[in-house]
Parts: C-alpha cells; structure tokens; sequence
C-alpha cells in the first residue's frame, strides 16, 4: 500500500507533557495515533482511554459518524487492539520479528466489517447508517495491516531526540522526517544548533 493510500484518515492528536508542555504529535497512522492513546512511551498523563466514555469521545474525533457509545467490552478489545499494535511498532522499530499472538489480535479484528466508503446524500439506509464502535476499530486495524505489512513498514522511526523515543510512521515525500514533532524536539535541536553557532569564541576562551 502507498503513502497516498495509507493518508485518508486524518492523523495527529494533542499531548501534555510531564513538565506540563502541551503539543501537537502527528503519528502519521490512524493506527499509530490510537497505540498512543496510552500504550506506548511512560508518561501516565498519555493514557486516554479510563473508561468507554473515553473510547468513544477518542473515535468520534476520528469517525464523526460513529452511532452509539462504547460500552465496557468494547473498551476491554480496543485495549487488547491497541497492545498488539504497539508491541509491533516496537518490534519494528528494534527489528525484532513480531509475536504470532499481536498478529493474530490485528488480524481478528481486520477481520471483522470496517467502516465503508460511502457518499453523502443518498436516500437509501446502506449509505446513511452510521458505523458502531466495532466498525472504528476494524478501520483501526485495518490500518495497522497496512502499517506493518505493506512495502512502508521501513518509515515507521524513532525520534531523532536522544532523549525521546517516540515512534512515528514517516509521510513525508522525501522520507526525511526526523522529529516527533518540531513543536517539541525539533524546536530543541534548532535552539541547540542555534546557541552552538552563536557562542562566542572569546567567552569559550575565557571559560577554559
């Protein structure tokens, strides 16, 4: 699947982080935001998904069609979802081969009807009813699918911040994305290489 292909769902959620920073981190996959809706990195203020309320509120913000409310059991497979899809970024990314049981969640869950393509206007119920909760994730897993199997499984990346570790799946055309985000370790790397070139060789000097 191609990079074109694998951008139809809009990506990029808000995260505060543990010095109260609020920014704005842009995965780059609908399947990479929902792991990092709390299954990856140790900042407990990312866990997102306390209860079904929480389910739905995060895949109404991505599906603004979805029919109903998450309930308990469907909080309970997003979570088991959500684990499968961070064990294989992570494996992916320590080029790890991945566990038979991660791909098995994903695949179970691809498995199941996804939300279809329809267009709006239409009289009859096959193009005006609106997706369950099951249905979002499917489309989730669907899109890990794509992620991991696919010929682009090569862009998903860490951070370039030695200090960072976030993982990101790269859109960019010339496949040169280095940064979580330039709100947050990008901003650091140019101050950084901004003080470097402007110190001052007398004041180095001074200082020895």
């Amino acid at each position: 699947m191609t990079i074109e292909a694998m951008a139809q769902h809009s990506t990029g959620q808000w995260f505060t982080g543990s010095d109260g920073h609020r920014w704005w981190f842009d995965s780059g996959s609908l399947a990479l935001d929902f792991a990092y809706t709390g299954a990856m990195g140790d900042n407990p203020a990312w866990e997102r998904l306390h209860g079904p309320a929480d389910l739905t509120e995060w895949l109404t913000g991505r599906f603004e069609r979805l029919a109903g409310e998450a309930n308990e059991r469907n909080l309970i497979e997003a979570g088991q979802l959500r684990a499968a899809i961070a064990n294989l970024t992570m494996a992916s990314v320590r080029g790890e081969g991945a566990r038979g049981d991660d791909i098995d969640a994903i695949n179970l869950f691809a498995a199941t009807p996804d939300i279809p393509p329809s267009l709006s206007g239409g009289s009859l119920q096959a193009g005006g009813s609106r997706p369950r909760v099951t249905q979002a994730l499917s489309t989730v897993a669907r899109d890990a699918v794509a992620l991991f199997g696919g010929q682009v499984a090569g862009r998903i990346r860490e951070c370039s911040a030695d200090d960072c570790g976030i993982v990101y799946f790269d859109t960019s055309r010339s496949a040169n994305r280095r940064w979580c985000s330039m709100q947050r370790c990008g901003n650091r790397a140019k101050v950084r290489a901004h003080r470097a070139r402007t110190a001052s060789p007398a004041h180095d000097g001074a200082a020895e």
